[in-house]
């Protein structure tokens, strides 16, 4: 099918552009020796979950359809599984990995994330179980969970960035289309609030929604190979086209271009203002599309784009933020590792197949079935990915946990007027490198 090939495609792209430093790391989670386990259908195993997949989620629907799909090839064993907010989930897992406390399988987002829980000596390696998916799920998906050469996560589906757009406020603008160029968004925005039509929302109760916006501006400022140099601690956040970049972020928040209640919102509320129509514009990952393609009223009226380029000397269109990052691990201390092994990944492909068939993103596994039925606004994503040419991972899951911590407390200090860009790259400078 058409769509698979499409899939294959950009996903082999995907990983050669975006995952060359990721997959570093000390080796403390496992010796690489771990047995594959056949999984029975008569030893009774009990496994335990975590994920953030609760019933606001996009990927909701994913997760419970692998799930009992799991317990009908396997009744003998039962999974426990529990959902956490995004937000509090960050705090929870890391507190699970200092106190030992792990469930035997873990939801966790890729690159310096789960790798510093891979130094911690708490994750197992999935090396064994892997060759036998290794058909499935190409080496290359795996970039970003591999460190020192050692395989320990299971990807699930990728996403980017994307711009979304409510295209019957923008046609009140006088806008048939997203604007293709810095200039042409800048003038809709302005079109739009003479319309009395707030341009954007963003949740700052969540600071890794205002990263969605704020990482895409300096990306397309300053270009992807310097913001993943920074964020991958190759270069210092000393630059001024950094603080230019966030200098233009926070010129849209001055003049008025953003929900001054933003501020309060959780991102649940801000996506539903969005789609009834409070804001013409949405930034955040492309998961999103399962949501808005399962609201019949709605659909019809959103588009997906790239953030215009801003610096066209030093960025260019088709670098996006994102990539392959939604990741399943095994704890080390499970006491049913080598099984937990083998169940993560037979749940982990079919919560990618019910994933991509929702639309909450691209499937790092080789998509089967029939595929025919992907709705709209996640193929117009594959064509975005398709003309990628660098990718750059959110800078959160990109950095390790306490620079993360660091550069998070930067950006809401930058949504909330605080601190200006001379200031941001000055303090992450001295309190990061």
């Amino acid at each position: 099918m058409k769509l698979k090939k499409v899939a294959a495609t950009l996903l082999a792209s995907v990983m050669v552009l975006s995952m060359a430093a990721c997959g570093t790391g000390s080796d403390k989670g496992g010796d690489g020796k771990g047995g594959a386990a056949q999984l029975s259908k008569d030893d009774k195993i009990t496994l335990s979950m975590w994920c953030i997949a609760t019933e606001s989620d996009s990927n909701r629907n994913s997760y419970e359809l692998a799930i009992d799909e799991m317990k009908k090839e396997y009744p003998n064993i039962t999974l426990n599984w529990e959902a956490f907010e995004n937000q509090s989930y960050k705090t929870k897992i890391k507190a699970a990995v200092a106190a030992d406390e792990l469930p035997d399988i873990f939801f966790t987002w890729s690159c310096a994330f789960l790798g510093d829980f891979v130094k911690s000596g708490k994750v197992y390696c999935l090396d064994e179980a892997y060759k036998s998916y290794a058909s499935e799920l190409p080496e290359v998906m795996m970039g970003n969970s591999t460190y020192d050469g050692k395989h320990y996560g299971v990807p699930l589906t990728m996403n980017i960035v994307g711009l979304f757009a409510n295209m019957d406020l923008l046609k009140e603008a006088g806008y048939n289309e997203i604007p293709g160029t810095y200039d042409d968004f800048i003038k809709c925005c302005d079109a739009l609030k003479a319309k009395g039509i707030m341009p954007f929302g963003c949740a700052g109760s969540e600071t890794w929604c205002v990263t969605e916006y704020l990482e895409s501006v300096i990306e397309k400022s300053i270009g992807a190979d310097a913001l993943n140099d920074i964020f991958l601690g190759r270069a210092t956040w000393n630059n001024p086209d950094v603080a230019s970049a966030v200098d233009t972020f926070q010129k849209m928040v001055n003049d008025g271009y953003f929900d001054p209640n933003g501020i309060s919102l959780t991102n649940d509320e801000v996506k539903a203002n969005f789609m009834k129509g409070q804001y013409a514009f949405y930034m955040n990952g492309t998961w999103n599309c399962a949501d808005f393609a399962g609201d019949a009223n709605f659909f019809p009226k959103v588009k997906v784009a790239e953030f215009p380029v801003i610096n066209a000397d030093k960025a260019k269109l088709g670098q996006l933020i994102g990539g392959p990052s939604d990741t399943l691990a095994v704890a080390a201390s499970s006491k049913n590792a080598a099984a937990a092994a083998t169940y993560t990944f037979e749940l982990g492909k079919r919560i990618c197949h019910y994933g991509y068939l929702d639309g909450c993103g691209l499937p790092a596994w080789t998509p089967y079935g029939d595929t025919s039925k992907v709705n709209g606004l996640t193929q117009a994503v594959a064509e975005i990915c398709n003309k990628a040419n660098g990718y750059v991972l959110f800078g959160d899951t990109a950095m390790n946990a306490d620079e993360a911590n660091t550069y998070l407390d930067y950006v809401a200090q930058v949504y909330g007027c605080k601190v200006d860009g001379a200031g941001f790259i000055k303090g992450l400078s001295k309190d990061i490198r």
